[in-house]
């Protein structure tokens, strides 16, 4: 029993991602992305009760991809393509639509089979990624598709990039703090509830923050390589005189 409670956790960030899904097609956008945060809360706490438990299994670890592609793939995707692209070209919004679920399933295939750098992901997280894009949808009325496009374009690159973002699950869980886990899963979904648009605003500044040190860490390793290949050209040239 103790080793299905981690899947429990993995199962209901599936069942929101769903709920999502069901709510955006509805036109419930904001209740959407309150589902998409709740669901990140359910898998940062799968793994940490997993470690708690001493329940770790590779079952787990392939249900959790799985439902992460549902709920922070399809689900953003779709959450931003009924509010943002829906009017415009359909084969350019199914497009960029389809793209970063796609760039999603490869960074989960990526973190299976590849051993990471201790403390980093390489690539942002799918989930980080997802809760970006379901909140930043409920901006739609003040940035147009064009700009939605490019965000939802630069999430998929960050993705499957080889940028290296902190890694903050090895956090560990108390195992005398397993029972309190509930409350605050239903504190959090009560408070979003009654406060979606407040809550969803607020979660996205540091989602986005994290997001933006990919970016950061990304033109800072560039503009290194640019000044290694110009010192390398100046020392070239320097010897051939």
């Amino acid at each position: 029993m103790t080793k299905s409670i981690p899947n429990m956790f993995t199962l209901g960030n599936l069942f929101l991602g769903m709920i999502g899904i069901i709510l955006a097609m509805n036109g419930k956008t904001s209740m959407a992305a309150i589902m998409i945060i709740v669901a990140m809360l359910l898998d940062g706490l799968d793994g940490r009760v997993a470690r708690a438990l001493n329940a770790q299994s590779e079952f787990g670890k392939e249900l959790d991809s799985l439902s992460d592609i549902v709920s922070f793939g399809v689900a953003p995707a779709l959450i931003m393509f009924s509010v943002s692209f829906s009017d415009i070209s359909h084969a350019l919004a199914w497009t960029v639509t389809a793209i970063f679920p796609m760039c999603g399933a490869l960074r989960l295939a990526r973190f299976n089979v590849r051993p990471g750098i201790p403390g980093y992901f390489i690539g942002l997280p799918i989930p980080a990624a997802g809760g970006v894009l379901a909140t930043l949808a409920l901006f739609h009325e003040e940035i147009t598709a064009p700009y939605m496009m490019i965000a939802m374009l630069l999430l998929s690159y960050l993705m499957i990039s080889s940028v290296m973002y902190p890694n903050f699950k090895k956090i560990g869980l108390p195992k005398k703090a397993i029972k309190f886990t509930p409350l605050v899963i239903i504190a959090a979904v009560a408070v979003a509830v009654f406060f979606p648009e407040q809550t969803s605003m607020l979660i996205f500044v540091p989602l986005v923050l994290y997001a933006g040190y990919g970016i950061k860490q990304n033109i800072q390793r560039l503009t290194r390589k640019n000044k290694k290949r110009k010192k390398d050209d100046e020392a070239f040239h320097s010897s051939d005189r």
